[in-house]
């Protein structure tokens, strides 16, 4: 098997898992319309948001840590005539040249700010970025008791794609062990590639961890870092978060400005993986 630190560090294969990914873009497309602005986003990866964003005309800018995410989100972007800013940069640490009317957080990736400092550190360098009124807007998976008390240690198949070209079937296996306290995920992740005959053909594997927040935690932080108003939301339709299977969708404000918020007409249901794509 071929070993890589992070899955973050193989951006063909990432793309080939989660390139088609679609259950929440009517939402961000909506966001990044109304946002009467700029709009970043952060931890972009290869452009799954960021590119629709600019297709759609929204003026939008990416922050990534991973060097080899953003050339091909770069190699992307000026195959259809887009020249966005793109930075490599930690979330809790990134320095733009201008500050946005919305500064989005897609699919977990809020989940990879592992510690309460880097939580606050990374909602601090978003609010430094946000223009006076302007919002934060994180979308994060709600783990209720159901899944901390799934099984673990035993891999579960949770995508499957046919390969471009070739059809291969190609697989993601994640292999979980949580932390219940410390409201903690890892994740041992294979991808795994099946031939005609039906056998493994390659194996590649990867290693991620996440760590959750629930709404009134990140109500704290949220206030801890200066925001001025919170509102949460409990799917893409802006239902109340009150069941514990749901999806959450948190906005913070730079500012006492209430902006309209619009939710866009349908949405699909979130995929069973954690993994931020």
């Amino acid at each position: 098997m071929t070993h890589r630190r992070s899955p973050y560090e193989a951006p063909e294969l990432y793309d080939l898992m989660f390139d088609t990914l679609d259950f929440d873009l009517a939402f961000w497309l909506a966001v990044g319309r109304e946002a009467g602005g700029p709009v970043l986003d952060l931890c972009c990866g290869t452009g799954r948001i960021l590119l629709p964003l600019l297709d759609a005309g929204v003026d939008a800018d990416g922050v990534d840590l991973y060097r080899p995410m953003l050339a091909r989100a770069r190699k992307k972007a000026a195959a259809k005539g887009h020249r966005p800013r793109l930075a490599a940069a930690d979330m809790s640490a990134f320095r733009m040249p201008r500050r946005y009317a919305r500064v989005i957080s897609a699919f977990n990736a809020f989940a990879h700010a592992d510690t309460p400092d880097d939580q606050l550190a990374t909602l601090r360098c978003a609010r430094k970025h946000l223009l006076p009124g302007g919002a934060f807007v994180v979308h994060m998976s709600y783990p209720g008791p159901r899944y901390w008390a799934e099984p673990e240690g035993e891999p579960v198949m949770e995508l499957e794609v046919r390969r471009p070209g070739d059809g291969r079937r190609i697989q993601m296996w994640d292999t979980r062990v949580k932390d219940v306290v410390g409201q903690r995920q890892r994740s041992e992740i294979e991808i795994r590639e099946i031939d005609e005959a039906g056998a493994v053909a390659k194996r590649t594997g990867f290693e991620t961890s996440q760590r959750w927040v629930y709404r009134y935690e990140l109500e704290l932080l949220f206030r801890l870092a200066g925001y001025a108003r919170w509102e949460f939301f409990g799917g893409f339709a802006g239902e109340p978060l009150e069941g514990e299977e749901q999806q959450m969708i948190a906005w913070a404000w730079n500012g006492r400005a209430r902006p309209r918020v619009k939710a866009p007409a349908g949405g699909g249901a979130a995929p069973r993986t954690k993994t931020r794509p």
